[in-house]
């Protein structure tokens, strides 16, 4: 069978800890190289996780014919330009969210994609692809809580750590940009819309100058969807999508873990009903999916479009914050 030859942009820990042992289990997945800007940190990586071929530059990386495809978990400043570069070397490209620092940057991407028709990119929002997520999608077009009308969203953990890049401004740390964008994007997943109006309000960290706990209201033509993500708060995640006859409440809606079966709860008028999913890795099923686009030259799950357009969002999250109104898109 088949498979697509992955090489990795840098060894971050969400890479080694989680997306390549993930990937590494794919039925169409290779990864055979790994890049790190130390070469050392680069061996202990794949040596690790048993990758052959390991590079001290990404560029070095980027130079080898035996790769198909590069996943790039850098930090988001690095988003953008080393995804033109792979695009430029002849990659496919498999970007962690968020895909820029703003619309314009990420609208740059989109240009610079659609110079190369035959590669394809792709914002690496893995929850979207787990089976809770499809399952909540069909039952909410599938009319079992009657019309949606409002979804609430939380999304948060504990981090001071000055030394790690969410608490580095300048470099696109914060909450918003880091978890925040999961809660925006889930609200679009679910309505299949955007939202005509976005109210936000940002409380920053007065050490770090990045956004601690970051509010939202989203206004879509049927509905609203309300958040709260935070950097500096105790650990926790919930989804309820609320409608007419029914909710639907995930208890892990973003951090699926790969080795406990997810639940999430159906309440269809009276009837309240639990739904087991069987376990699995949502960063595997993102990676098979993605790695099949490319064998079979078909769409990817999600086009860069909607990257794009979730971008849109948190930029205008952040204006309404700045602005203490409503930001119109």
């Amino acid at each position: 069978m088949k498979k697509v030859r992955w090489g990795v942009l840098s060894s971050a820990k969400i890479g080694l800890e989680k997306v390549i042992p993930a990937m590494q289990k794919g039925e169409y997945c290779e990864i055979a190289a790994i890049a790190s800007q130390s070469l050392e940190r680069g061996k202990s990586a794949a040596a690790q996780l048993g990758i052959t071929q390991v590079y001290g530059s990404y560029e070095e990386l980027l130079a080898d014919d035996n790769i198909d495809a590069v996943y790039i978990p850098l930090p988001n400043h690095l988003h953008v330009p080393w995804s033109i570069k792979a695009l430029k070397a002849g990659k496919h490209v498999l970007c962690e969210k968020p895909i820029g620092l703003t619309t314009v940057e990420a609208e740059e991407l989109l240009v610079e994609a659609r110079k190369y028709p035959e590669l394809k990119v792709m914002e690496a929002f893995m929850y979207r692809h787990h089976p809770q997520w499809q399952k909540a999608q069909h039952l909410v077009n599938e009319g079992r809580i009657g019309e949606l009308q409002t979804i609430h969203s939380f999304f948060s953990y504990f981090n001071a750590d000055p030394e790690n890049i969410r608490n580095m401004a300048d470099i696109g740390g914060g909450g918003l940009m880091d978890i925040g964008c999961y809660c925006i994007s889930l609200a679009r997943f679910i309505f299949d819309s955007e939202p005509q109006r976005v109210l936000g309000n940002l409380e920053f960290d007065p050490e770090f100058k990045t956004d601690r706990i970051c509010s939202g209201i989203l206004d879509f033509s049927q509905g609203t969807s309300t958040f709260t993500c935070s950097t500096q708060l105790t650990p926790y995640q919930r989804v309820n999508i609320y409608g007419t006859e029914g909710r639907i409440e995930i208890d892990i809606p973003f951090n699926a873990p790969p080795d406990v079966p997810c639940k999430m709860r159906l309440q269809s008028g009276e009837q309240l009903d639990e739904i087991v999913f069987e376990i699995c890795d949502q960063y595997t099923i993102q990676g098979d999916l993605f790695s099949l686009a490319l064998l079979n030259d078909t769409e990817v799950p999600t086009p860069l479009e909607d990257a794009i357009a979730n971008m849109k969002v948190l930029d205008a999250v952040i204006n309404s914050s700045d602005s203490g109104s409503w930001s119109m898109l």
